[in-house]
């Protein structure tokens, strides 16, 4: 089984020079065919070629797949953990690091994820040319989550965190009303979402978002932050 699992929206202003060169005018020529690739990113850490083999062949069975875009690299495990470093040192060199992140993280049940493909990916982010987001999708498993956490995760068993890591000099703004949008359609859509480190601007929107666990994480601020000084800048109970 994979150690690590990504999927990714490939679009046509998203960098294809993670793949071969050989292979980038093809990519290219898809994404502008399709608008949309849905790309997965699947890292074994193994002892032996054989279980990379195995990955390889799940990925090969999978529906949808193109025959002969398999890509394979191989790195070693600092490698891989240090590999956001690798594109911050390139960001920091062209002054584009340090600027506006308006990123969303929301989870999204499975029984809802095609409707959210249908209006989030292909109308909010194609139709209206937000073909630069990066957007990442991770399926996780509810029964991994511990319930005694302040976390609050959809009630299915298998769903998906959905990222939209954007950055933006000069148009923060935009992003930022999209990422809104994002979530006005899926309330709009009944789509039982929450917010991962998700901004709220009310305590009754706090409320709703911890929904059943909203009593005991105010019984744990009483408890352990009796005078409020920790998280100000959250504003869950300091108004």
């Amino acid at each position: 089984m994979p150690d690590f699992l990504e999927g990714h929206l490939l679009m046509n202003q998203s960098p294809v020079d993670f793949y071969p060169q050989s292979q980038r005018r093809k990519i290219t020529s898809l994404v502008n065919q399709y608008g949309i690739l849905y790309t997965i990113e699947v890292v074994t850490y193994y002892d032996n070629k054989n279980e990379a083999k195995k990955v390889k062949q799940m990925l090969k069975s999978l529906k949808g797949f193109l025959p002969g875009f398999v890509f394979e690299k191989d790195v070693t495990y600092l490698q891989f953990l240090n590999r956001v470093h690798d594109q911050e040192i390139e960001l920091r060199k062209k002054g584009l690091w340090d600027i506006p992140h308006p990123w969303l993280n929301i989870f999204i049940p499975k029984s809802r994820i095609t409707d959210f493909d249908n209006g989030v990916f292909r109308n909010i982010l194609l139709k209206r040319n937000f073909t630069s987001s990066t957007a990442l999708v991770y399926p996780l498993l509810r029964s991994k989550w511990d319930e005694r956490m302040s976390a609050v995760i959809p009630a299915e068993e298998v769903f998906y965190l959905v990222g939209f890591l954007d950055a933006s000099a000069d148009n923060w703004e935009a992003f930022d009303n999209k990422n809104k949008d994002i979530l006005q359609f899926c309330v709009n859509a009944g789509i039982k979402f929450k917010q991962y480190l998700g901004h709220h601007a009310t305590k009754e929107e706090w409320i709703i978002h911890f929904g059943s666990k909203w009593n005991t994480f105010q019984q744990r601020k009483t408890r352990f932050d009796p005078r409020m000084i920790l998280s100000p800048g959250q504003r869950i109970f300091n108004y």
